[in-house]
């Protein structure tokens, strides 16, 4: 896998995606958690072809800011970018934009895994 892939995923602010609905605070805006999701989506999605079958990648790692508020019935849109492969580990610069501008960024880290190999261990917990 080669730097450089890129990875869009786009979302509304709805009432189930607003920090009040997701318990991370009280107000009727687009959701830190949402936010970062919308983020770990871009990037999972970007390189999933590149992948081999039956493999996956998980979240490990988020350091984002989250800088600007975005109210209920705006689009977000969040981008990566892969910036740092090593060997299963993979590095992700992550943005997010409002439709007046962005609203938070930062680093993602994800790594290669075995889905079954990996749904098991979990199961087995």
């Amino acid at each position: 896998m080669e730097t450089g892939i890129k990875g869009t995923a786009i979302t509304r602010v709805a009432a189930d995606n607003t920090a009040a609905a997701m318990g991370s605070g009280e107000l009727q805006v687009f959701a830190t958690p949402a936010m970062i999701a919308l983020m770990e989506k871009a990037s999972y999605e970007s390189v999933a072809k590149e992948l081999e079958p039956g493999q996956g990648t998980v979240g490990t790692l988020m350091n984002v800011k989250h800088t600007a508020a975005t109210p209920v019935g705006m689009e977000v849109t969040a981008t990566s970018e892969l910036v740092e492969v090593d060997r299963r580990r993979l590095v992700f610069h992550v943005e997010a934009f409002d439709e007046r501008g962005m609203i938070g960024e930062g680093t993602h880290e994800r790594f290669i895994i075995d889905n079954e190999k990996f749904q098991k261990k979990a199961d087995e917990k």
